[in-house]
């Protein structure tokens, strides 16, 4: 129970828990995360969207005539169109990135799966999932969906965290480690 409050914290978690509700008495709960899943990869992709949904200063009118613009593009229809033109008309737009992670997590947690949040230096193939999805399933007990995203920074390795535990095996982090050790030791 108390993860579960965890999870609705906020703004986000409020609009997330009241669009899950939405979407499952429609038996919708996939459709609105695929759309919902797409919708973050625009914006991953997108600074110009990023800076859009972020930015105070574009009027309420003009954010949700582009977000209409730019739903019916990307084929995002339905429930989630509706939700994300409320947000839109309710300038929480800066809030998308939260909402979307608070209902897939809100979702996971409805089929009795955890989500891992991966960061890597480069994107995981097919392979590379499958065998950590395998990995984090022998450890955690439960089916693992994973959150990915990509770091460059990171040079290599990953940092996985799942619930409050974190794997940090990057290798930025070893080189810092030992950085560390070589600066205490010699000095």
């Amino acid at each position: 129970m108390a993860s579960n409050e965890t999870v609705v914290e906020g703004v986000a978690g409020r609009y997330a828990s009241a669009l899950f509700d939405l979407a499952k008495e429609a038996s919708k709960v996939s459709e609105v995360e695929a759309d919902l899943n797409k919708f973050q990869a625009m914006l991953d992709e997108s600074d110009d969207l990023r800076s859009m949904v972020r930015s105070p200063v574009i009027a309420t009118e003009d954010q949700s005539r582009a977000m209409g613009a730019l739903l019916a593009k990307a084929g995002i229809g339905g429930l989630a169109a509706n939700f994300f033109k409320l947000i839109a008309g309710n300038r929480r737009l800066f809030a998308t990135s939260d909402i979307i992670k608070a209902y897939r997590a809100i979702s996971a947690k409805e089929r009795g799966e955890v989500t891992a949040e991966v960061t890597s230096a480069v994107a995981l193939n097919d392979a590379q999932t499958a065998e950590l999805k395998q990995a984090l399933k022998a450890t955690v007990g439960k089916d693992v969906t994973l959150s990915a995203r990509v770091d460059p920074s990171l040079l290599g390795g990953l940092i996985v965290k799942v619930g409050s535990r974190m794997i940090d095996s990057s290798l930025r982090t070893k080189l810092q480690t030992l950085k560390v050790q070589l600066g205490g030791s010699g000095a």
